[in-house]
C-alpha cells in the first residue's frame, strides 16, 4: 500500500529536490490559532508536517518545545485534542502527510490499541515517539506498523 509519505516523497524525487518537513506543538497558544498555522503550513511549503503532542515532561525537548507544550496543556490540549486537530486538517487536506511527534506516555495511558485506531482514523501517517527505545518495539512501533502508520526513528 502507497502513503501518503511515500507518495510525497517519491514527488520530491521527481522534483530533485529536499522535503521540508515543519513541527509545531498542537494546542499552542490555543486551539483554533495552532490548526490556523496547521492549515498554513502546506501553502508555506512545507511537505509533511510534525504534529506535537504537548506532554507535561518533555525530558528531550529544548525549552522552546517545553514552553509550547506547557501553554497547550494549560490551554486544555489534550492526546484527543490533538487528534481531532488532524482531523479538522483533514477536511481541507488529505495530500500532505502528518506525522505525529512526543512521547509514549500520553499514548500508554490513551491506550495503544485505541490510539493506533483514532491516529489512523484521524488521518495521522507516521509516528516519532522521542522516549521509545527500539528495544520496546513490541509496545508500539510493531503494532503501529502493521496499523499502516510510520514508524520514524530519531
Amino acid at each position: 500500500m502507497t502513503t501518503r509519505i511515500d507518495r510525497r516523497f517519491a514527488r520530491l524525487k521527481e522534483e530533485n529536490r529536499p522535503a521540508l518537513v515543519t513541527y509545531f506543538m498542537g494546542g499552542d497558544p490555543d486551539y483554533e490559532t495552532a490548526l490556523s498555522i496547521m492549515k498554513a503550513l502546506p501553502a508555506a511549503g512545507s511537505d509533511v508536517i510534525e504534529l506535537g503532542m504537548p506532554f507535561s515532561d518533555p525530558m528531550a525537548d529544548g525549552p522552546a518545545i517545553q514552553a509550547a507544550g506547557l501553554r497547550a496543556l494549560k490551554g486544555g490540549q489534550t492526546l484527543s485534542r490533538t487528534l481531532q486537530m488532524a482531523r479538522d486538517f483533514r477536511e481541507d487536506d488529505d495530500d500532505t502527510p502528518i506525522v505525529m511527534m512526543g512521547y509514549y506516555n500520553p499514548i500508554y495511558i490513551y491506550g495503544v490499541d485505541r490510539f493506533l485506531s483514532d491516529a489512523k482514523e484521524a488521518g495521522i501517517d507516521g509516528l516519532i515517539i522521542v522516549d521509545l527505545p527500539p528495544e520496546m518495539d513490541q509496545e508500539l512501533c510493531v503494532p503501529a506498523i502493521k496499523a499502516g502508520l510510520n514508524f520514524i526513528r530519531l
